[in-house]
């Protein structure tokens, strides 16, 4: 009997995935929905397969949401975070199980009784990050302790970056997943543990520090920390560990830059600015005069450096019109990043993953690194859109052809999820290398 797999959302993302769901398709005799408010971009990734159809649909409304979900025997979801409950409830309506690379929210956790009742499974945090680095740092925690090992640390690292040979503006950066996600990272702050105290940094502070790790095969890193922590200490179990943090990876430019993006202002969320018929050079020059910061740039140690990354967002472009309605700074420095740090063909995208654990094992300490580095074919088969969207085609694979068994809510942190997973996740070389060192 043909299995029906409905994917919505066709963005940036969604290109290996579609690819991994097409070429499956015809081994497990699949029918793949592909919905989307944009059609053209469906087809485009679709290549006249006959094992895919693509509906446009306009996501909020019931009845074209309900009229795909009803049809289908597994639900992906690579909408917005924010539209993903629309579908976790039409999919416990439906008796769905349901796939994101989203964080669970609190909304479809309140879902979780029907879910367990009508034996449901819901994985959330299925993508990259979250996604790869739970399995993988599950693999390694889970075989930590079954040699009756005790963790004293644990950090994991992870970000999106330009491959080295496309490495070529003053910010070290390209956009390679969802261009909104990327000007509103870190608005939360972040919480974390450090040789056993609880440390609490605002927005404002996460850019502060350079911070720096060193990778394999790539060199020295800077991090910022990821929201709160201490939520995946309880996960992971390991809420007795001295030392505990989630951070995001990026070239050292582009923590220097966005300290500086804060600082002017030009991460505000105040929509102030009316952009129809206004040049980028003119919000600028606007921006800065309401604002008073142009002193405050050129005191800044690194104003050549700030300068530059500005000049390439825009600050003396004068033919480029935003023409975007009214606008916050936010607004408008999300459309910069997204006319000047696009992928361009031939770009290629660079996802890097870094676990650091201290482990006690036989009276002596071991520092263990794992390392991946997944580099992008081009500008639309990205490592992002690799390291995201595999991870989601083999979990319903796994669910459909009942490998996967569980129900309720789950991230991947269970053995049976990751264990099968990371092991097809290797043949599309997306592997770790690990380095364990005793400590003197």
């Amino acid at each position: 009997m043909q299995k029906i797999i409905l994917l919505f959302g066709a963005g940036k993302s969604a290109t290996v995935l579609i690819d991994y769901l097409i070429d499956e398709a015809a081994k497990n005799n699949w029918k793949i929905l592909i919905a989307d408010s944009d059609k053209e971009q469906i087809l485009s990734k679709l290549n006249n397969s006959p094992f895919a159809e693509a509906f446009a649909i306009d996501v909020t409304k019931d009845n074209e949401r309900s009229a795909l979900i009803k049809q289908s025997d597994i639900v992906i979801s690579l909408l917005p975070p924010a539209l993903h409950f629309l579908i976790a409830k039409d999919c416990v309506a439906f008796s769905k199980n349901l796939l994101t690379a989203s964080y669970i929210d609190e909304q479809i956790k309140k879902l979780q009784p029907e879910i367990e009742s009508k034996g449901l499974l819901f994985i959330c945090e299925m993508g990259l990050d979250p996604g790869i680095d739970h399995m993988s740092a599950m693999k390694i925690i889970d075989s930590i302790r079954k040699k009756d090992g005790k963790i004293h640390l644990f950090k994991s690292h992870c970000g999106g970056l330009v491959a080295p040979e496309s490495d070529n503006n003053p910010w070290r950066y390209k956009i390679t997943w969802n261009p909104r996600n990327v000007i509103m990272a870190g608005k939360s702050g972040a919480v974390y543990k450090i040789d056993g105290n609880i440390v609490q940094e605002k927005y404002e502070e996460l850019f502060e520090s350079i911070r720096s790790v060193q990778v394999p095969g790539i060199g020295f890193l800077s991090y910022y920390p990821n929201r709160d922590s201490r939520d995946y200490m309880e996960l992971y179990n390991l809420n007795d560990v001295y030392t505990f943090i989630r951070t995001t990876l990026r070239y050292l430019e582009f923590m220097y830059g966005w300290k500086n993006m804060i600082g002017l202002k030009l991460t505000d969320e105040i929509k102030e600015y009316e952009t129809d018929g206004m040049l980028l050079s003119d919000f600028f020059k606007l921006h800065f005069n309401k604002n008073r910061v142009r002193k405050g740039l050129q005191q800044n140690i690194n104003e050549e450096l700030t300068l530059k990354q500005l000049v390439y967002l825009g600050m003396d472009d004068d033919k480029t019109l935003i023409n975007k309605g009214l606008c916050s700074a936010a607004d408008v420095l999300q459309f910069a990043f997204e006319k000047r740090l696009a992928l361009q063909p031939g770009d290629k995208d660079m996802v890097v993953m870094l676990h650091e654990i201290n482990f006690e094992e036989q009276n002596s300490i071991w520092n263990l690194q794992s390392s991946m580095i997944v580099k992008g074919e081009n500008n639309l088969k990205t490592a992002m859109a690799k390291t995201v969207g595999l991870p989601l085609g083999i979990a319903a694979k796994l669910i459909l052809n009942n490998v996967i068994k569980l129900s309720g809510i789950h991230i991947p942190v269970a053995k049976e999820i990751y264990e099968p997973v990371l092991a097809e996740l290797e043949n599309y070389g997306i592997h770790f290398t690990e380095t364990i060192n005793k400590q003197e």
